[in-house]
C-alpha cells in the first residue's frame, strides 16, 4: 500500500506530531526573546500573525518593517506567559494619504474624532488615520480612493473597505453565495471571537460600498471610463456580458451573412428561452425612491419605471401610494413586492440575454413575458428566431395580435425577412398533450440542432441559492446584485466556451456518423416508393406545422367497447340468419367474456384495496366498506358462473372436483375466486373455439386500453412531479403533492396490472386458435419499460443517477430521445384488429423512418452549428481585442464630467485598454490552438484526435516530464489564431 494513495491515514499516523505543532506555534518559538532585527532581549516583544515565520520584533523594529502592512493582526507577549492580541493603532501607527508611504504630511488633517474604521479581508480595524493639508488637496474620498481604500461616505468619511476585501466579497459571494451579512459576520469574529471587545458596527456602510464597487466595476469593464460621456451615457444593455458564441450581426458575422442560402440560414439562428422562476421574491421591503437602482436598464433587468408604466398601462401592479398597503397586500401574495422573476436566456449556451428580466407580481402573466420578450429582441437584427418556453404552444397563439395594442416599439418585425419559431424545451414537453410532443419538439422540427431549449433552467440552479438574501433587499438594492450575478454568470460561461464547444462537437461527430448510418440501413430495407413518400410529407410538415404530422401514428386501434360493439352486429346478424351462438335467453357469448374480464378487473382492485388495508391501522369503516364490496363481488361472480356453465358445461365437473379437494371450512374471498375463462383453460378442457375468438379480439382491445391509461397515467404523474419541484414549498404543499403523486403511481400501477393480464391471455389462447407472430404486437411488458416520454421523469432521472455510479457507466447509457432509447410504450401503434393488416406496420415504418430522418438531420445541423460558433466565439473576441485597442490607441487629453483634468487618469485609462486587449486576445489564440484540428476532425467523422497536447489541455502526468511534444508545437504554429494582432483586423 503507497501512502500516496491513502492520504488520510498517513496523516493519522502523524496526528500527534500535528497537536504538538499547533501548540508550540502559542509559544515565543525560543527561550529567549530576542527582537529579530536589532538583537535587544531586554524589550517587549511582539509578532505578527498575518506575516510568515511569526518572527519576534521589538515595537520600533515591528512598525518599521510594517509601514506598507499596517493592517496586519499583531500580539504582544505578556509577562505571564502568553501571546495577547494588541493593534498597531495603541503602538502610535498612524496611516498618511496623499503622499508616498513613509512619508509625513507637514500640514496634516486628522480622521473625524481621531479614529477610523477600516475593513479587511482579516477583520474590522480601528486604525488612526490622516489626510494631506498641503496646498489643495483632493477631497478626502479621492484621497482615500488613491491609496486603496473605497469610503463609506463622500462627504465626511468615518469608515471605508479595502478594494481587496471588496473583490474577495464579491467573488465569494459569486461562487458561494454567501450575503454580506455572514462576511460581515466571518470579519467581525475574525477581529473578536469572545465578545469582549466592541466591534464597531458598519454593515450598513459596507453594503453601501459592495453596491457602489460593484456598479463601478461594471462601467469600467463595460468601457464607460473611456467614453467622455461617462457613467451620464449610458446606453440600455450596454453594461450586459454578451454571449460570443450568439450572431451579433456588425461584430462576429460576415458582411454577406444575410445572403447565406436558405438550407444555410438556420446557422445564424438566434436561440432564446424564456421562464419564470417563483423563487426570486421580494418582500415589501423600501421603495424605487428609497432605495433606487444604480444600473436601471443598463444590463440584464429591463428600465424599472418603463416596465411599471406599460404594466399600469396595460396590466395590474399594486399601487405605489404608501396609503395604500391594504390594497397591495390584496393584489400581492404574502406581502410580497414581486413573487418571482421572468428572464430571457441565450439557451444554446445558458447565458442571460440583455435587458430581458423583470419582476412579477402576481404568477406569469402573459403581459410581463410579452414585455421581456419584446425587450430581449428589440435590437436584434437577425433572419431565423427561436423562441423556448415552456408554454409555448398557448403562449404564441395570439402573441402578434397582443402585440398590436403594445407600444410600437414592441410590434416585433415578423414578415417574411424575420422568422419567429416557439417550440417547447424538451424537459417541459411530455407534460404537454400529445399533439404538442411533435409540433413543438426540438427533437423533431429542423433546423434547431440538438438544442434542448432549457439553458434558461440550469441558470437558474446558479442564481437560487441567492434568492434567501435577496427577497429582504430593496428593489434597487436587489437589482443591482441580481445584475452583477447574472453578469458573472454570463462571464464564468464565456471563459468555459472554449472547453465546452470543443466537448460538444468531440461527441455530435461520432452521434452524427452513427444516425446517418442507422438512417441510411432502415432506409435500404424499406420500399422506395413509400420512402420518397414519406420524404414529401415530411418536408412539407417541416415547413409547415399545420399540416398532417407524419411523426404522429393515424391508426387507431380498437377500444374495448368498440370491440364488444362489433360482436353485438355480428351476433345480431348470426341471430337474424338463426345460427347464433346463445346458450342463455339474456346473455350472450360476447357479453359473457366481456362480463367475465369487468369481473377480472373487480378482483385486481378489490384485491389491491385489501392489501392497503392493514389489519392494525385500517378503522373499522373501512373494514366494512371492504366485506360488503367483496360480498357484492362474490355474489355477482356467482351468477356469471351459473351462466358460463351453460356456454363450457365442462366447468362443471372442473370445479366440483377443485371443490371436493378443498377444506369446507375454508372460505375463499371474491377476489380469488378463479374465473377459468377460455383463455385459462388447457387444452384438455373442451371449450367452443367461438368463445375463444370473441375473448382474443377482447384481449386486445383490453391492451390497447391498458396501454392508453399507461401512457396517460406516466404524462400525469409528470406533470405532478414538476409542479412539485417547482412550486410546491413547505411541509403542507409536499404532503398534498406527494398524495397526487401516489395516486396517480396507483394509475399506472393499474394500467400496467391490466395490459400484463390481457397478454398473458393473449399467450394462452394463440396456440389453440394457431396465432403466430402475435408477441411482436403484444410486446412484453418489463419493469424498466414503464417510464415516460422523456428521460428527466422521476424514476428515470434515478436511473440516470444510478447507472452513471456504475463503474463505467454513462449518462450516454440512458439515453434521451437523440440517443433513442424511448421505451416501446410510447412508439406502439397499438394492438387491435388492424395490427393484423398492412396499414398499422405501414403507419409504424412511416414514424419511426421520419423520427429517424429527424435524429440524423438534428445531429448533423448541430455540427454545422457548433462549426459557426466556434467561428463566431474567435470572432467575437477579435473584435472585443480591437475595440479595446482603438481605445488604448486615444491618447487625447480628456476627463470623465465633473472630474478635473489628471494626466495619470489618461495614463489609467490607456493601461486599462491595453491590459483588455492582451486579455482578449490571450483568449482567442487559446481557443484558437484547443480547435486547430477540428476541421479536420470533423473532414475525417471523428477518425483522427481533436484535441492538441497542450499545456492548456494536459491532465496530471504524475511527474512525468513537460517537455513540448511534437504535436503541441504543430499545434500552437497552425493555431489559426496565434499569430493574429488587432493591427490586423
Amino acid at each position: 500500500m503507497f501512502w500516496q494513495d491513502f492520504p488520510m491515514r498517513q496523516w493519522l499516523l502523524d496526528r500527534e506530531v500535528f497537536l504538538a505543532e499547533f501548540l508550540r506555534l502559542e509559544s515565543r518559538g525560543t527561550l529567549t526573546p530576542t527582537c529579530r532585527d536589532c538583537g535587544d532581549t531586554g524589550a517587549q516583544v511582539y509578532r505578527c500573525i498575518d506575516c510568515d515565520g511569526r518572527e519576534l520584533y521589538c515595537s520600533g523594529c515591528l512598525l518599521r518593517r510594517h509601514f506598507q502592512n499596517g493592517l496586519h493582526r499583531i500580539e504582544v507577549w505578556r509577562e505571564e506567559g502568553y501571546f495577547a492580541k494588541t493593534s498597531f493603532k495603541s503602538l502610535g501607527f498612524c496611516f498618511q494619504l496623499g503622499h508616498p508611504l513613509g512619508e509625513s504630511c507637514h500640514f496634516p488633517v486628522r480622521s473625524s474624532h481621531n479614529t477610523f474604521t477600516v475593513i479587511e479581508t482579516n477583520g474590522i480595524h480601528e486604525v488612526t488615520l490622516n489626510y494631506c493639508g498641503c496646498g489643495t488637496p483632493p477631497p478626502h474620498f479621492v484621497q482615500l480612493l488613491r491609496f486603496g481604500w473605497y469610503p463609506s461616505t463622500v462627504g465626511f468619511p468615518r469608515s471605508a473597505a479595502t478594494l481587496r476585501v471588496l473583490n474577495t466579497f464579491q467573488i465569494l459571494s459569486f461562487e458561494s453565495k454567501a450575503s454580506a451579512f455572514e462576511y460581515y459576520q466571518s470579519l467581525a469574529r475574525l477581529s473578536d471571537n469572545i465578545g469582549t471587545t466592541t466591534i464597531p458596527d458598519r454593515y450598513r456602510a459596507f453594503m453601501r460600498m459592495v453596491r457602489q464597487y460593484r456598479n463601478i466595476k461594471m462601467l469600467k469593464r463595460s468601457g464607460r471610463g473611456h467614453e467622455s460621456s461617462g457613467a451620464a451615457g449610458t446606453r440600455q444593455r450596454e453594461c450586459a456580458v454578451l454571449c460570443p458564441a450568439c450572431p451579433h450581426p456588425g461584430v462576429n458575422l460576415e458582411s454577406d451573412w444575410r445572403d447565406a442560402p436558405p438550407e444555410k440560414r438556420f446557422l445564424y439562428t438566434l436561440f432564446l428561452g424564456m421562464d419564470a422562476n417563483f423563487r426570486l421574491k421580494r418582500k415589501m421591503v423600501s421603495n424605487n425612491a428609497s432605495d433606487p437602482s444604480l444600473s436601471n436598464g443598463w444590463a440584464y433587468f429591463v428600465h424599472e419605471s418603463e416596465f411599471k408604466e406599460f404594466l399600469n398601462t396595460f396590466g395590474t401592479l399594486p399601487s405605489t401610494c404608501s396609503n395604500h398597503n391594504a390594497v397591495n397586500k390584496e393584489r400581492g401574495k404574502d406581502g410580497l413586492a414581486a413573487s418571482g422573476a421572468g428572464t430571457v436566456d441565450c439557451t444554446r449556451h445558458d447565458m442571460k440575454h440583455p435587458s430581458s428580466v423583470g419582476d412579477l407580481q402576481k404568477g406569469e402573466r402573459y403581459v410581463n413575458m410579452d414585455y421581456l420578450f419584446c425587450s430581449s429582441v428589440e435590437l436584434e437584427e437577425l433572419v431565423e428566431v427561436v423562441i423556448s418556453y415552456d408554454i409555448a404552444c398557448q403562449w404564441s397563439i395570439n402573441l402578434w395580435e397582443r402585440l398590436k395594442i403594445y407600444p410600437s416599439w414592441m410590434r416585433v418585425n415578423h414578415d417574411s425577412s424575420t422568422s419567429y419559431r416557439f417550440l417547447v424545451p424538451k424537459f417541459h414537453l411530455p407534460a404537454h398533450v400529445l399533439k404538442c410532443q411533435t409540433k413543438y419538439s426540438f427533437n423533431f422540427n429542423p433546423k434547431v440542432g440538438r438544442t434542448d431549449g432549457e439553458g434558461v433552467e440550469r441558470g437558474w440552479a446558479h442564481i437560487n441559492p441567492i434568492a434567501s438574501s435577496t427577497r429582504e433587499m430593496g428593489p434597487g438594492a436587489r437589482r443591482d446584485t441580481l445584475d452583477d450575478h447574472f453578469g458573472d454568470w454570463n462571464w464564468k460561461k464565456t471563459v468555459k466556451l472554449a472547453t465546452i464547444l470543443l466537448k460538444r462537437i468531440t461527441d455530435a461527430v461520432p452521434e452524427m456518423v452513427e444516425h446517418r448510418e442507422l438512417h441510411k440501413a432502415l432506409t435500404e430495407r424499406l420500399p422506395a416508393e413509400d420512402v420518397s413518400l414519406w420524404e414529401v410529407e415530411l418536408s412539407a410538415w417541416e415547413k409547415d406545422t399545420s399540416l398532417p404530422n407524419p411523426m404522429e401514428t393515424r391508426v387507431k386501434a380498437l377500444s374495448q367497447n368498440a370491440v364488444r360493439l362489433q360482436l353485438a352486429d355480428e351476433e345480431h346478424a348470426d341471430a337474424s340468419l338463426g345460427v347464433a351462438y346463445v346458450m342463455h335467453e339474456e346473455i350472450s357469448a360476447s357479453h359473457l367474456i366481456s362480463m367475465g374480464i369487468d369481473l377480472e378487473e373487480s378482483q385486481r382492485q378489490t384485491a389491491m384495496t385489501a392489501a392497503s388495508l392493514s389489519s392494525t391501522t385500517a378503522t373499522d369503516k373501512q373494514k366494512t366498506n371492504l366485506k360488503l364490496r367483496m360480498s357484492t363481488l362474490k355474489r355477482k361472480i356467482e351468477a356469471w358462473i351459473e351462466v358460463q356453465h351453460m356456454y363450457i358445461p365442462s366447468l362443471r365437473m372442473v370445479r366440483a372436483r377443485a371443490h371436493d379437494a378443498m377444506d369446507e371450512q375454508l372460505e375463499i374471498p371474491a377476489h380469488e375466486v378463479l374465473l377459468r375463462l377460455p383463455s385459462s383453460l388447457t387444452s384438455t378442457t373442451p371449450c367452443d373455439m367461438r368463445l375463444l375468438s370473441i375473448e382474443w379480439k377482447l384481449r386486445q382491445a383490453q391492451a390497447s386500453d391498458a396501454l392508453d391509461d399507461l401512457r396517460e397515467g406516466l404524462r400525469l404523474r409528470f406533470y405532478v412531479l414538476i409542479d412539485k419541484a417547482r412550486f410546491q414549498r413547505g411541509q403542507v404543499a409536499n404532503t398534498r403533492a406527494n398524495t397526487i403523486v401516489v395516486r396517480c403511481q396507483a394509475k399506472v400501477n393499474a394500467a400496467a396490472n391490466r395490459y400484463c393480464a390481457a397478454r398473458s391471455a393473449l399467450a394462452g389462447l394463440a396456440p389453440r386458435l394457431g396465432v403466430e407472430g402475435w408477441e411482436n404486437l403484444v410486446p412484453e411488458l418489463k419493469k424498466g419499460d414503464i417510464r415516460a416520454a422523456a428521460a428527466e421523469d422521476d424514476d428515470s432521472e434515478k436511473a440516470r443517477k444510478k447507472q452513471r455510479r456504475k463503474p463505467g457507466g454513462t449518462e450516454k447509457e440512458v439515453a434521451s430521445e437523440g440517443h433513442r432509447m424511448l421505451s416501446w410504450i410510447w412508439r406502439h401503434a397499438g394492438v387491435g384488429e388492424q395490427m393484423h393488416g398492412d396499414g398499422a406496420l405501414h403507419d409504424i415504418l412511416r414514424v419511426e423512418w421520419c423520427k429517424s430522418r429527424a435524429r440524423q438531420d438534428r445531429w448533423r445541423e448541430e455540427v454545422e452549428l457548433l462549426q459557426e460558433e466556434m467561428r463566431r466565439v474567435q470572432q467575437f473576441l477579435l473584435h472585443r481585442a480591437a475595440t479595446w485597442s482603438k481605445r488604448a490607441a486615444d491618447l487625447a487629453s480628456w476627463c470623465l464630467p465633473n472630474v478635473p483634468a489628471d494626466p495619470l487618469f489618461d495614463a489609467g485609462r490607456v493601461a486599462f485598454a491595453l491590459n483588455q486587449q492582451e486579455q482578449f486576445l490571450m483568449m482567442a489564440r487559446h481557443c484558437g490552438m484547443l480547435w486547430c484540428n477540428v476541421a479536420k476532425y470533423v473532414q475525417s467523422e471523428g477518425r483522427c484526435d481533436i484535441v492538441p497536447r497542450s499545456s492548456s489541455m494536459r491532465e496530471e502526468d504524475d511527474g512525468e516530464d513537460d517537455e513540448v511534444s511534437p504535436l503541441q508545437d504543430e499545434a500552437e504554429h497552425n493555431a489559426p489564431l496565434g499569430s493574429i494582432s488587432v493591427d490586423a483586423l
